[in-house]
């Protein structure tokens, strides 16, 4: 069970404490509710560069980690399709040098050309060696489009091409921060041997002044109910062949997202799970193979990915997933295979939650989600999980019509 205390300030932020006598060390952790699903089609990747944006300095802060490392700190961030999400951890006496920082680059954030440049070219050349000049970089690029013909999930975090980031101005940067960037927008949470008091009044004191935004209203168009199979085959300069099966999901706070990231457990969970166990050590048909969900906000994708081993075609690669689909769609999980993937998830949060900094990102996580309470339900959400619940969502989830399919060829074959 995890302790907390909530408050919200005048200006909107809501401000999370959590309370940890186990470590010297404070975890400073603020999320902001922008990310790709919420940029203009014709202007993507903004909000991924907007975390490099916001360690480009302030109006009266120069360079964001030069303050933070003398006081002992470090920091970082990610952007995700729903999230943008900047922490800290720094010596709990030093912590009010985190709120100082964080607080001036909200506050007066330095639109100039020269922080622009840098961090555009910084971004590009992310795009180039990460999805261009990578191996099976531009997968999401493509499987993104394939599976969703509607909703902002069509493209990656990083955006849909480098032209977006290249023709982004001033005038494009500063209207997508004052749209995102607000105290209203945000949520702040403290974790440490820290008394509530303390947050309070720095809270108070560093982002108390900082004037509301106008609040933004997320209405996203919803993805219709795919009602066809889709296939793209590509061919790219890669050593092996690869396949990727993409299926519709419920959303990350649907009661049957837990259902299918346990079924992504059994089926991929570990070398005793399924596919690893039959498919790649007793009958090896790939090198290598996983089951995975993406954990999005709203209704994300349910991913089959492998690379065929030497002389399975990506057409019997396929076969083997809608086999493996099928047999969890007629045939229950045994107990025991249920209870080892529940003790794996239960063991990960337990383990996961013994660090001061991911309790303070997952407090503000869930806090977005509805309630930070949500963190001490989790585990019982999978644990209420029942065999005949697998075998339901599964039949509902895994049909043909449902599924978007990228067969991804090399070359050298």
């Amino acid at each position: 069970m995890i302790g907390y205390n909530k408050f919200t300030l005048k200006n909107g932020l809501r401000v999370i404490h959590h309370h940890d006598e186990s470590t010297p060390i404070a975890a400073f952790n603020i999320l902001y509710d922008v990310g790709a699903r919420d940029e203009d089609p014709n202007k993507t990747g903004f909000a991924h560069l907007f975390e490099h944006l916001m360690f480009g300095g302030s109006v009266n802060i120069e360079n964001f980690d030069t303050p933070l490392q003398l006081a002992g700190g470090t920091s970082n961030a990610f952007t995700s399709n729903d999230i943008t999400n900047y922490y800290s951890t720094l010596p709990k006496q030093n912590l009010e040098t985190a709120f100082w920082l964080d607080s001036d680059r909200l506050h007066q954030l330095a639109f100039t050309p020269k922080s622009l440049e840098v961090q555009r070219s910084v971004v590009i050349e992310e795009f180039k060696q990460r999805y261009l000049n990578q191996p099976y970089g531009d997968v999401w690029l493509l499987l993104r489009p394939l599976a969703y013909k509607t909703h902002p999930y069509q493209w990656a975090t990083i955006g849909k091409e480098i032209k977006h980031i290249e023709d982004a101005t001033m005038e494009d940067v500063k209207a997508f921060f004052y749209k995102h960037y607000g105290p209203q927008n945000a949520i702040l949470c403290v974790a440490g041997d820290i008394e509530l008091e303390e947050v309070k009044s720095l809270s108070e004191k560093w982002f108390g002044n900082i004037d509301s935004r106008t609040k933004y209203e997320r209405n996203l168009p919803r993805e219709p109910k795919q009602n066809e199979f889709r296939e793209l085959t590509v061919e790219r300069d890669v050593p092996n062949d690869a396949i990727y099966m993409a299926f519709h999901m419920p959303a990350r706070n649907h009661k049957d997202y837990y259902t299918a990231d346990l079924i992504s457990d059994i089926l991929s969970r570990g070398q005793s799970s399924r596919l690893f166990k039959e498919y790649v050590m007793e009958n090896p048909k790939f090198s290598d193979v996983h089951a995975y969900v993406s954990g999005s906000m709203e209704e994300g994708l349910f991913v089959f990915s492998g690379n065929p081993s030497d002389g399975v075609t990506l057409e019997e690669a396929q076969e083997i997933f809608w086999e493996v689909i099928e047999r969890i769609q007629t045939e229950l999980v045994s107990e025991r295979e249920l209870e080892k993937v529940k003790n794996k998830v239960e063991s990960s949060m337990v383990f996961g939650e013994m660090s001061v900094l991911n309790k303070a990102m997952s407090l503000c996580f869930y806090e977005l989600m509805g309630d930070a309470d949500l963190i001490n339900q989790e585990a019982n959400k999978y644990l209420s999980v029942t065999r005949e619940d697998l075998m339901r969502v599964a039949k509902e989830m895994f049909t043909k019509e449902n599924c978007s399919v990228l067969n991804y060829k090399s070359k050298r074959n």
